[in-house]
């Protein structure tokens, strides 16, 4: 891999997931450094099992999204194979003029997702079509040779040569050691299938992709755009020359638009392929969903606070466009959320949570006493139920369990009501609620959204909506009200029903009107006939115009509103002004930003200036400003050197390094080896200088040669 870069640096190269060793989080671990370690392993089950059902829950979303790309593929090697084992006249064309079936799948610039996309497709192939997949990225593929030799590789799974490919005359060594051309794996493939065919119905794999005699052999190159020209060139020069025995199908994973093919290949290569378009479901759809099935449901107990789903949202539209990397931030703030909050015990299904409730230590019940929202709770009470509320705890248990029921109940009956809301915002011009659910769902955790001048406007609009529009939304509503778990609805279902009748009724009684005044119309325009009747009639339909009367279609708009505005304000109420939202909400968005969206630069300096953040040692602690005696070297270095101007000293510097480093050998160092300490002493400040150069922080000045010039925090 090139490291060749404007600067110098340090390249870091990940190794492949399958090399990297993850450690696993144990109880143990969670409970040795959570300091109220009061039911910590309890909360850990509770968090793991909660992880657990969320990500085979995401994990069924995001195959229920792919799969009808993925079906499409199926289909598409499926009529490709089966042109190549019926030799067919159209197969014969293509062999005519060389060309290889090959799919541009457009999977969007969200590069990370691309991974799991391409494993599970590779899983639906060798489940449906082949066995013979090979996945090839750029970084592995530098020339044609390394990428023969990955393509034979995961193909034969052996050793193969590179060096090898250079001699056509090669013969085979051994079975582990064959050379990487075309005509050796063409070979292989015939005798791979030729060995399948001579085995027995018993031996043969039960899968559907060896259900044929010869599978296709599919070569996916997971991000082409970064592909040299040459290498591509030469692999499909070359495999279209063996297309005849070898039944190949490409697949091009594109990021950013399929006329990179052309880009890539000029007309003589590109005419060699047989393309066909694949467009994967667009990645902020993706997120739509994923936040449905994840927040907008009463199936999980937690929650995210407001500040936190918008860091998550933010980094997803500004950063990198990663479901995965927005699932993954999901998954530290449970994390987080079980570490850091003592009663996150209690966020659970309500059967568990009554049983935990009721098991709660009296220390357990002082942390809810301590909660802010039950401090509100408790002060809007009469003073006797306070008195009871801050003494007695079986008392504070069951007022507990009819707290945590409300809390589900609201979660409900919030879900459905802003569905409905969603309905009749989502159509509105210019959208001042915002196009996708996710943006009304912020705006109503935030505050009250029927006091933002956003809701104002969506409502003047909304009275607005013809008849058409609003009777679509309405039937919408009732869909919603009545598939939702909650039993408040029913009276709404039956009012909303109620409104679509009368704007049946209301159809047929301006049938009758129109009607009818077509007909006094042509009575009245026969009566006028003088310019002075036409004169007093205009200035009556001018008068009447000023004080127009509602109509009844009007009338009935308005109601219809209305009542979705009590709706609103009755069921929309923020999360935060319900009592124990803490049980069930992470709200700490700054642990959240500090984690997802770290500042490099303030990581550092904070490193250097104070050690002790990061390194946790007594010894380390400093009072102000003051040089801590057992700091690191860099850390003193760097120190001193904020102390400075635009040029430093060398001299000074290392003067003043030596002074804090024997404060650390103390007075009664020995006067024998005062010059090998100063040799030592040198070398450190050397290595330390040295270090801050590589960071950024200093660089050499052509001024004077025994000075170095800052170039950070008034530098030059």
């Amino acid at each position: 891999m090139s490291t060749c870069s404007v600067s110098k640096g340090c390249f870091v190269f990940k190794p492949s997931p399958k090399k990297r060793r993850v450690s696993q989080k144990t109880a143990n671990d969670f409970i040795e450094r959570n300091d109220d370690s009061e039911d910590a392993e309890l909360r850990f089950v509770t968090c793991q099992s909660l992880w657990n059902q969320i990500k085979s829950e995401t994990e069924q979303v995001q195959e229920d999204l792919n799969k009808q790309l993925f079906d499409n593929l199926v289909s598409f090697l499926r009529r490709s194979h089966s042109e190549f084992q019926e030799k067919t006249t159209e197969w014969t064309c293509r062999m005519k003029s060389r060309e290889i079936p090959t799919a541009a799948l457009v999977l969007g610039v969200n590069v990370t997702d691309h991974d799991l996309t391409f494993r599970s497709l590779s899983e639906v192939l060798q489940n449906n079509i082949t066995p013979y997949i090979a996945l090839l990225e750029a970084k592995d593929c530098p020339g044609i040779k390394n990428l023969m030799q990955k393509l034979m590789g995961q193909l034969m799974n052996c050793y193969v040569d590179v060096d090898s490919l250079e001699d056509e005359d090669y013969v085979q060594v051994s079975q582990n050691r064959i050379r990487c051309s075309m005509t050796s794996l063409t070979n292989w493939y015939e005798t791979v299938t030729k060995k399948t065919d001579s085995e027995t119905p018993s031996k043969k794999r039960t899968s559907s992709s060896r259900d044929w005699q010869s599978p296709p052999v599919v070569v996916i190159f997971k991000d082409m755009e970064s592909f040299t020209t040459k290498v591509l060139q030469d692999f499909i020069v070359i495999s279209s020359q063996h297309i005849r025995e070898l039944p190949l199908v490409l697949i091009f994973g594109i990021a950013t638009s399929p006329m990179i093919i052309h880009s890539l290949l000029p007309h003589s290569v590109s005419s060699l392929l047989c393309i066909e378009l694949f467009q994967s479901l667009s990645c902020k759809e993706h997120l739509s969903t994923i936040i449905d099935k994840l927040l907008l449901t009463a199936q999980f107990p937690f929650k995210l606070g407001e500040k936190v789903l918008q860091v998550l949202i933010n980094i997803f539209l500004y950063h990198d466009l990663s479901v995965q990397n927005f699932i993954k931030g999901f998954q530290l703030c449970i994390v987080e959320h079980f570490y850091s909050q003592p009663l996150s015990v209690l966020c659970c299904q309500p059967v568990d949570a009554k049983k935990r409730v009721n098991s709660l230590s009296h220390d357990q019940c002082e942390n809810i006493r301590k909660l802010p929202s039950f401090r509100r709770y408790v002060e809007s009470q009469v003073s006797e139920k306070q008195i009871a509320l801050l003494t007695a705890d079986s008392f504070l248990k069951e007022i507990t369990q009819k707290l945590l029921e409300d809390l589900r109940v609201y979660h409900e009956n919030y879900v459905s009501v802003l569905r409905c809301l969603h309905v009749f915002t989502s159509s509105l011009p210019k959208y001042p609620l915002g196009k996708q659910i996710r943006e009304l769902h912020c705006a109503c955790l935030e505050n009250r959204v029927w006091e933002t001048e956003e809701y104002e406007s969506s409502l003047q609009l909304a009275r607005m909506l013809n008849k058409s529009d609003l009777v679509t939304m309405l039937q919408q509503c009732v869909e919603i009200f009545v598939s939702s778990s909650g039993n408040e609805f029913d009276k709404t279902v039956e009012k909303l029903k109620e409104f679509l009748t009368q704007f049946q009724k209301l159809e047929v009684a301006e049938a009758f009107q129109e009607r009818d005044v077509s007909v006094s119309s042509q009575k009245e325009l026969q009566k006028k006939t003088d310019l002075y009747h036409l004169q007093k009639t205009l200035l009556e339909l001018k008068e009447s115009r000023r004080s127009k009367k509602l109509t009844k279609f009007e009338m009935l708009r308005f109601e219809v509103v209305d009542y979705i505005d009590s709706l609103v304000r009755n069921y929309l109420v923020p999360a935060d002004h319900k009592t124990l939202h803490e049980i069930a909400y992470f709200n700490t968005a700054s642990v959240l930003r500090g984690h997802l969206n770290a500042a490099p630069r303030i990581a550092l300096h904070t490193a250097l200036n104070n050690p002790y953040c990061y390194l946790k040692n007594q010894a380390l602690k400093s009072d102000g400003g003051r040089i801590s005696n057992k700091a690191p070297d860099i850390c003193i270095v760097y120190k001193l050197h904020l102390e400075c101007g635009r040029l430093i000293n060398l001299v000074d510097w290392l003067e003043a390094f030596s002074t804090v480093v024997m404060a650390v050998e103390g007075p009664n160092a020995d006067a024998a080896s005062s010059d090998q300490v100063d040799d030592i002493i040198h070398a450190r400040f050397i290595r330390a200088v040295s270090e801050l150069e590589l960071l950024g922080f200093i660089k050499p000045s052509k001024r004077k040669t025994d000075h170095v010039a800052r170039l950070t925090w008034g530098g030059c």
